[in-house]
C-alpha cells in the first residue's frame, strides 16, 4: 500500500483526523485578529515552550542535518546548531518583543524607522516565509519519498501536506498551531532518537561503525563543507538575523508575562538543540549502513533509514511525526505571513477603514497566495540545504537594523536602507556572479552592512524625537505597567485583555533590559536592575556549552 503496511496507514490516518479536528475546535476560539495572530497573548510557559520548539522544528531539519552528517560526519549538526550561541540571547530579547506589544515584526520597523522601511521589511519577510514553506515542503517530500521507497513521490507529498496544514491553519490560526506544536513536540523527541538503537543493532554496535568510517565522521568540525570557518561565519550570521525572523514576534512575545516569554522561547529552542543531536548521529550511522546514497541523494538518508530499520507501526508513527512537524510550522508561518500582509500592506495602503473582521477574512485569503509562493520555491530549490542558505542571507540583511535600532537612538532609516542595499548587493553579486561560498559572502557583507548603517546614520537626519520617545517608552515599560503608557499617551497595538493583575504578581516588573541600556550601562548599572537578564543569560550560556560538551563526549566515547 504505497510502500507502507496497513498498520502504518492506520496510525497515520488517526493522527491526521485528530489534527484536523483540533483545527476546527480551535476555530471557536478565534474572535478577532489578535486571537488569530497572537493567541490573545495568553500563553503560559508550557505552551510558549511548545510553540518555540514546535514552530522551530520541521521536517527539512532532520533532512538537512542527517544528510549533511551522512557526507560530513557529526559536523553536519551545525546546519541547525548555527543558532546554538544565539539561543542565550533569546532570554534577553524576548522581553523586548513583549514590551513593544506589536503584532508583527514589521511593526517594529514602521515604528522605529518609518513606513517605507516597514514596507521593505514586509516584502523581505513575505519572501522569507515563502522560501521556508518551500524548504519545509521539499524536505518532507524528499523524506517521505525515501521512507516509502518512492511509492509516494515528492510532488504528491507536497500537495497532500499543503492541503492538510491549510485545512486547520486557516480555521484555527496561531492557537491551532500552538496546540498542535504541543502534541507534535512529543512526537519529534521520539522521532529524533527512536532510530538510533535500531541502527546500532543493525550495524553490530558502535565499534563496527567507528572502525569502518573515517575519523572525521565523529568530529564536530569537518575537513570540507562544514569547516571551522563555515561554522564561525554561520554562527555570526545567525546571531544577526535570528532577531528579525518574522515569526519571532509571536514566538517570543505572545506569552502572558515577560518570564513566560523568556522561558518559552529560550528553553523551547534548547529542546530543539538537543533533538538535533539525534539527527546527526542517525546521519553518521546511515553512512555506514547505506553507503549508496551519494551526492544529492544524501538528503534521503533519514527517510531510507526509517523505512529499512523501523518495525511495522513505528514507520507510520515516524511518518506522522514528520508530517506533523511540517504541518504545524507551515501553519504558523502561513498565519504570520497573512498577519504581515493584512496589517502592513492591505490596511495602510488599500483599505484604512477595514474592520477587524475584514482583516480576518483578508488574512485567510492572503494565506493562499503565501502558500502558493512556497510551493513554487519547493519545486525551484535544487536541494534543501540550498534553500536554507538562501533564507539565512535574506533575513540577515535586516538584522543589523534591529540590533542597532534597539541599542542606539542614532540609527535611522537612511542608514537602514544603505545597510540593506549594500548587503543584498554583495550577497547576490558574490553568489551568482563570482560563485563564492556562503561563508565568504557572510565575511564580507556583515562588516560592510554594519559600517554602512553607522556611517550613513551619522551623516543624515535622525528619526523624529516623538517617535523615538514612544518607542523607548514601550521598551522601558514592563508588562503590568500599561497605565504608564496610557498616562504618557503611547499607543498599544495589541496587549493581553487583562494585564493589570500582573503588577502585583510579577516580581521583575522594574527590571531594566541590558540590550536597551547597553550604551549607558557604564552610568546606570546596578545588580538589582539587571539581575534577571544576567542570571538567565548566564544559565542559558551554560546550557549551550553543556549541550555541546555532551555531544562531544558521546562522539568521543562511542
Amino acid at each position: 500500500m504505497l510502500g507502507l503496511h496497513l498498520l502504518d496507514w492506520i496510525v497515520l490516518a488517526g493522527y491526521f483526523v485528530f489534527t484536523v479536528f483540533l483545527g476546527l475546535w480551535t476555530m471557536s476560539k478565534i474572535k478577532n485578529t489578535g486571537d488569530y495572530f497572537m493567541g490573545g497573548r495568553r500563553f503560559g510557559k508550557l505552551l510558549m515552550i511548545a510553540q518555540a520548539f514546535g514552530v522551530g522544528t520541521h521536517t527539512d531539519q532532520p533532512v538537512t542535518v542527517s544528510g549533511a552528517a551522512y557526507s560530513n560526519g557529526l559536523a553536519g549538526i551545525w546546519y541547525q546548531w548555527v543558532f546554538m550561541f544565539s539561543t542565550p540571547f533569546f532570554w534577553i530579547i524576548a522581553p523586548i518583543y513583549r514590551r513593544l506589544r506589536y503584532v508583527t515584526m514589521a511593526d517594529f520597523f514602521i515604528e522605529r524607522y518609518g513606513k517605507g522601511v516597514g514596507l521593505l521589511y514586509t516584502c523581505v519577510a513575505l519572501l522569507y516565509f515563502c522560501m521556508n514553506i518551500g524548504v519545509m515542503l521539499k524536505g518532507t517530500g524528499v523524506t517521505v519519498e525515501g521512507l516509502t521507497g518512492g511509492a509516494l513521490t515528492e510532488e504528491w507529498v507536497i500537495i497532500i501536506s499543503t492541503i492538510l496544514f491549510m485545512t486547520y491553519g486557516l480555521a484555527g490560526g496561531i492557537i491551532a498551531a500552538v496546540y498542535t506544536d504541543l502534541i507534535q513536540g512529543v512526537l519529534i523527541l521520539v522521532l529524533s532518537f527512536m532510530l538510533i538503537p535500531f541502527a546500532l543493532n543493525a550495524a553490530g554496535g558502535i565499534g563496527e561503525i567507528k572502525a569502518a568510517l573515517p575519523e572525521h565522521m565523529f568530529s564536530l568540525v569537518a575537513p570540507y563543507e562544514v569547516t571551522g570557518f563555515f561554522i564561525i561565519m554561520a554562527v555570526l550570521n545567525a546571531l544577526v538575523m535570528v532577531v528579525v525572523l518574522p515569526h519571532h514576534m509571536a514566538i517570543g512575545g505572545s506569552g502572558k508575562t515577560e518570564i513566560s516569554c523568556r522561558v518559552g522561547w529560550t528553553y523551547g529552542n534548547f529542546l530543539k538543540r538537543f533533538a538535533t543531536a539525534g539527527w546527526a548521529f542517525i546521519g553518521v550511522f546511515t553512512a555506514f549502513l547505506f553507503p549508496e546514497l551519494i551526492g544529492e541523494h544524501r538528503e534521503m538518508a533519514f527517510g531510507v533509514a526509517a523505512k529499512e530499520l523501523l518495525p511495522v507501526g513505528l514507520v507510520g508513527l515516524m511518518l506522522a511525526a514528520l508530517i506533523a512537524a511540517v504541518m504545524s510550522t507551515c501553519d504558523a508561518f502561513m498565519v504570520h505571513a497573512s498577519a504581515l500582509f493584512t496589517q502592513n500592506i492591505y490596511k495602510p495602503y488599500f483599505k484604512k477603514s477595514a474592520t477587524d473582521q475584514d482583516l480576518l477574512k483578508v488574512s485567510r485569503v492572503a494565506a493562499f497566495f503565501v502558500v502558493a509562493g512556497g510551493i513554487l520555491f519547493a519545486y525551484g530549490f535544487e536541494s534543501v540545504v540550498h534553500g536554507i542558505k538562501e533564507s539565512w542571507k535574506v533575513t540577515a540583511y535586516m538584522g543589523i537594523a534591529f540590533w542597532l535600532g534597539v541599542i542606539w537612538k542614532g540609527a535611522n532609516r537612511w542608514g537602514t536602507v544603505a545597510s540593506v542595499a549594500s548587503m543584498a548587493f554583495i550577497g547576490i553579486y558574490t553568489d551568482y556572479v563570482l560563485g563564492w561560498q556562503f561563508a565568504n559572502q557572510v565575511a564580507l557583507y556583515l562588516p560592510v552592512g554594519l559600517i554602512m548603517m553607522i556611517t550613513v546614520s551619522l551623516l543624515t537626519r535622525g528619526e523624529p524625537a516623538e517617535k523615538l520617545r514612544a518607542f523607548y517608552t514601550l521598551l522601558n515599560t514592563p508588562v503590568g505597567k500599561e497605565d504608564r503608557l496610557k498616562a504618557e499617551g503611547v499607543d498599544i497595538k495589541l496587549d493581553a485583555e487583562h494585564t493589570d493583575h500582573l503588577e502585583a504578581k510579577n516580581k521583575t516588573t522594574e527590571d531594566g533590559l541590558l540590550i536597551v541600556d547597553l550604551l549607558s550601562l557604564h552610568k546606570q548599572f546596578n545588580w538589582a536592575r539587571y539581575r534577571t537578564d544576567i542570571l538567565g543569560f548566564t544559565a542559558a550560556v551554560i546550557v549551550s556549552l553543556l549541550t555541546i560538551l555532551v555531544v562531544y563526549l558521546l562522539a568521543t566515547l562511542a
